[in-house]
């Protein structure tokens, strides 16, 4: 059986928790056989498809994903963004991965598991900003691995820092 290894990133996804908190898990020693090559952290997963976190000496028990998630994971293609890049020069994350109520960008994915292309020309998906008519699901069960570019420029791409400005316009209208 060969071990995999993910990134700090990726294994605070998967245990549901802030890459600060691993962090601080990853200083006190508690991630089973995580090693630091360089500056990056390799954490292996066990064979549940989970990094291993030793329980601490005291406070209340942890509880890093103690249940399956049941939400479908959608990832999204950012059209804007490339567009935004191409023109600019900059390479923001293009690619939006959406678990649940909670958002990550990246710029590339390994999908380990089922997964389908939707395309829906005349039903747009609602829930994403600008209405998405063409998605990846990802089914709970499987893991989606998150790849940065070490020389990207990190943080929401510039459609969504947009976006956000223009509902922050329109919140203070209503408002004011």
């Amino acid at each position: 059986m060969t071990i995999s290894y993910v990134s700090t990133t990726e294994a605070a996804f998967l245990l549901n928790i802030s890459t600060g908190r691993l962090r601080t898990l990853l200083n006190q020693d508690r991630v089973r056989g995580a090693r630091k090559i360089k500056r990056l952290w390799k954490i292996p997963l066990n064979h549940r498809g989970m990094p291993g976190i030793k329980p601490g000496r005291r406070g209340p028990q942890g509880t890093w994903n103690t249940f399956q998630r049941e939400a479908k994971t959608i990832v999204h293609v950012l059209r804007k963004t490339i567009d935004y890049n191409r023109d600019n020069g900059t390479s923001y994350p293009a690619v939006a991965v959406k678990v649940g109520g909670k958002k990550d960008y990246c710029h590339a994915l390994k999908i380990h598991g089922f997964c389908q292309i939707v395309y829906q020309p005349h039903q747009p998906n609602k829930s994403q900003a600008g209405g998405a008519r063409l998605w990846i699901e990802v089914e709970p069960g499987n893991r989606v691995e998150r790849v940065y570019f070490s020389d990207g420029d990190y943080g929401p791409p510039p459609e969504v820092v947009q976006q956000r400005v223009k509902n922050k316009k329109q919140r203070s209208k209503i408002k004011g």
